[in-house]
């Protein structure tokens, strides 16, 4: 097999990045005389904010970042605005709270988001590239986890498109050019790689909508204008084997979704990266690649994709373990995080961040939890202690 390797050259930014932090480029908003405050009228209220950015942000942050702008006009509360929307409960696990309106936040605005992606996927940034491993043949034991146990999965990746905003503050005229290149990198999929469909949202009918999983757009991204000119030049490719999904436009440029009901997340994994390194060399030759930045890796318009941008789900069959003291401590220890279906014993298991770990070892992350998870389920249907199988913090 092969490994992938980031980009060689990255932009100027990334060399400068500590005398851009300390710039202060002229506020756009001052030509439109409008009534804006200094920072400190204008500080929002954090008292019972429990995201991430609601328990990172002080006055001082604030105040650094209130006057800057990026260049295509991403303010600083543009960045916030998410957090402010939905302040999230102290009971639940903390969301990023905030949004990147294009690459460019990443750089201009790193004082508050390096914090904020150091909080949320507890690693640590520095001025090493992030490693990148594609290769399948360094995944162990994706192949055969118990099928009484572990049914359909999903793995999924987002990516950004270089030289075009984030979805929150794209133009209508951007997000048409970015479904234009989307539907002439796909074909050059089909002719090349795996034959497929492109299909518009709003050309969607009810039975293709239930045959790609979709789901409609929320009140928060209506909000936050991830979902602004709905459907507008949204669409959905799909292979003819069903293997492969590429949402485009959706929450991110693009996302890539494997799905598989056998629970072999060796080829899941194998038929995502295959797929997305070809689509990337289709980016490249029209000019448009994926979006990298040195310290983070790729980069989208939320902090909780940077890095991998990977996602890997598994549904489980676990009647017994969502009911233990210790199910909280376990899966914080491994990493992962657990939602409920609309099954009352199925359960979706997922890893909690996407920075920190190369593809195959978010990957194999996944794997070992899983597996140690079904090891507990079979450990109480006996009425057993799952103790001594309590992992130290990964």
């Amino acid at each position: 097999m092969w490994k992938v390797k980031p980009p060689v050259y990255f932009p100027m930014e990334t060399r400068y990045r500590p005398i851009l932090e300390s710039l202060v480029p002229p506020d756009p908003m001052s030509q439109f005389n409008l009534r804006r405050g200094s920072p400190d009228e204008e500080f929002p209220d954090l008292s019972r904010n429990y995201t991430w950015m609601g328990r990172i942000l002080t006055r001082a942050m604030y105040s650094r970042q209130f006057h800057r702008c990026t260049h295509s006009g991403v303010l600083f509360d543009d960045v916030i605005r998410p957090g402010l929307e939905e302040p999230g409960d102290w009971c639940s696990p903390a969301s990023v709270g905030c949004v990147a309106g294009d690459a460019e936040s990443y750089i201009l605005f790193c004082d508050f988001f390096d914090r904020v992606i150091e909080a949320h996927h507890g690693h640590k940034i520095t001025s090493q590239t992030p490693e990148s491993d594609f290769n399948c043949d360094n995944l162990k034991g994706g192949d055969d986890l118990d099928r009484s146990y572990a049914g359909r999965l999903e793995v999924s990746v987002v990516r950004g498109v270089e030289d075009f905003c984030f979805p929150t503050h794209c133009s209508r005229g951007e997000r048409r050019e970015l479904l234009t290149l989307a539907r002439r990198a796909l074909q050059r999929m089909e002719e090349d790689v795996l034959p497929g469909q492109f299909l518009l949202q709003e050309d969607l009918n009810q039975e293709s909508k239930r045959e790609v999983d979709f789901d409609p757009p929320s009140a928060s991204q209506f909000r936050i204008g991830v979902a602004r000119d709905w459907p507008d030049a949204r669409a959905v490719w799909v292979s003819k084997d069903g293997s492969l999904v590429v949402w485009v436009n959706m929450e991110d440029h693009l996302r890539l979704v494997s799905t598989r009901d056998d629970a072999n997340i060796t080829e899941a994994f194998k038929c995502m990266f295959i797929n997305l390194q070809k689509l990337e060399d289709f980016y490249r030759e029209l000019k448009h690649p994926f979006t990298w930045k040195q310290q983070l890796g790729w980069v989208t318009s939320s902090p909780a994709d940077v890095g991998t941008g990977l996602r890997i789900s598994v549904q489980l069959k676990l009647p017994f373990l969502p009911k233990h003291k210790r199910l909280q401590d376990i899966l914080k220890r491994l990493r992962l995080c657990m939602d409920t279906t609309e099954s009352p014993t199925l359960y979706c298991v997922s890893n909690t961040s996407t920075f920190g770990l190369s593809e195959v070892g978010l990957t194999q992350l996944v794997v070992d939890g899983v597996k140690l998870l079904i090891a507990m389920e079979k450990r109480l249907e006996v009425n057993g202690d799952i103790d001594g199988l309590v992992p130290a913090q990964k």
